[in-house]
């Protein structure tokens, strides 16, 4: 039964991995140590919203055997059109992903930290943190040997270790069982729990990950009586994740200071309320958030550019290597330096807020088309759900576009 089981997981637990980086760790211990258990419903939110996107882009690549990003250089027959969304697709994915992979690597090194300390390597006159170039290491061999049931299951293990981690952290804190119900059914909202919000949704909900899923579901399913697999594997992973998030609100709740910014202080202000195994777990479960998000962003990249430009999106191909070996080297590089590029990333986020509300709006439109999809297109009901959740990203775009210009001024 159990072995059945995993023969059947696909990119699910991907696509888990991916979402929850060290940004979502982030901004879920924000939420939890400003406002305790009462934006969990964001969460519940978000989670609903990622399952009718990913269903729809693992059904779009079974069906059609094409990742997202190709079938949109096909659908779209204004070549005009077809050339904005192209070079808008590969700023927001592409530059997108080389801009955080910095903050992927630097997240997990951030949880080795907490246990190890920093160590530091001297090349000429500088010095460059030894962490992140080991974690990129790992992330250059696993990527390298370009072998689809190694990444998967490399990547479902470390997906497995960082549920386990956050999971006993929450509980290590004791929280009160009813309190979270209440904050999972009853939505709160106040002025300055709004980008906070915003932030929940936008970390989980993202544009990267519904390329990355098109391309990992046809790569895994190739017959369309496989699609209930997918849907199944869609469901658990991120209902998985969803819960990660959550544990980790809920353990950043546990906290009385308010001098928290990232999850490193969290997991230092556990230790003397719950003693050094509460550190640890945090700490573990931080290092997997950022080694996961480190390999699955320079993927998604490399599908997107692949896709975009012709390719093929053959994992051991010269040119799919290349893409993904350049982000992650930037990443390391950048990560290890220390370096942080305040206006790459705001051009990052601009270009995913933008991208966000097309990509899903282009995805609503092509799941929709009996041409690309026959009788497997969208249901009255996966029409309704994807136009609200539609709206949802619109309004996240907006918000998201015009909070970065307020905090950037």
């Amino acid at each position: 039964m159990m072995k059945k089981f995993f023969k059947n997981i696909g990119p699910g637990p991907l696509v888990a991995a991916a979402f929850i980086g060290p940004g979502t760790v982030t901004v879920c211990t924000l939420a939890g140590v400003n406002f305790g258990y009462a934006l969990l419903w964001a969460m519940v939110l978000s989670v609903f919203a990622t399952m009718v996107l990913q269903e729809m882009a693992a059904r779009l690549g079974i069906v059609s055997q094409k990742g997202l990003s190709e079938v949109i250089r096909e659908e779209i027959k204004n070549p005009i059109t077809r050339g904005l969304a192209i070079i808008l697709i590969l700023s927001a994915i592409v530059v997108g992903n080389a801009a955080y992979e910095a903050g992927n690597i630097s997240g997990g090194a951030l949880g080795i930290q907490t246990i190890f300390g920093n160590p530091k390597i001297a090349i000429g006159n500088s010095d460059f943190a030894l962490l992140p170039i080991i974690i990129g290491a790992i992330a250059f061999v696993i990527l390298y040997i370009g072998n689809y049931k190694v990444l998967e299951k490399t990547l479902v293990s470390l997906v497995i270790l960082m549920s386990l981690a956050f999971l006993t952290t929450a509980i290590i804190t004791k929280p009160n069982l009813l309190e979270i119900f209440k904050g999972m059914v009853v939505p709160k909202i106040s002025e300055k729990s709004v980008l906070t919000i915003i932030g929940l949704i936008g970390t989980t909900v993202v544009p990267y990950n519904l390329f990355l899923h098109a391309s990992l579901a046809k790569t895994k399913w190739r017959e369309q009586s496989d699609l209930h697999h997918a849907r199944k594997d869609t469901i658990i992973a991120v209902v998985l994740g969803g819960i990660v998030s959550m544990c980790i609100i809920v353990s950043a709740s546990a906290i009385p200071s308010q001098n928290i910014s990232n999850a490193a202080d969290l997991a230092k202000g556990l230790e003397p309320l719950f003693g050094i195994n509460a550190k640890y777990f945090l700490s573990i479960g931080l290092f997997a958030a950022g080694i996961t998000s480190a390999i699955t962003a320079p993927l998604a990249a490399a599908y997107v550019a692949s896709g975009c430009l012709g390719w093929k999106t053959n994992l051991k191909s010269a040119r799919f290597r290349a893409v993904w070996i350049f982000i992650l080297g930037l990443g390391v590089l950048f990560s290890s330096m220390g370096f942080k590029s305040i206006e790459i990333i705001k051009f990052a986020q601009i270009a995913n807020g933008l991208l966000l509300p097309v990509i899903a709006g282009f995805l609503l439109w092509i799941v929709n088309k009996s041409s690309v999809l026959g009788t497997y297109k969208n249901s009255k009901l996966q029409n309704i759900l994807g136009i609200l959740i539609l709206i949802i990203t619109i309004f996240l775009g907006v918000k998201g576009i015009l909070s970065v210009f307020k905090v950037f001024q």
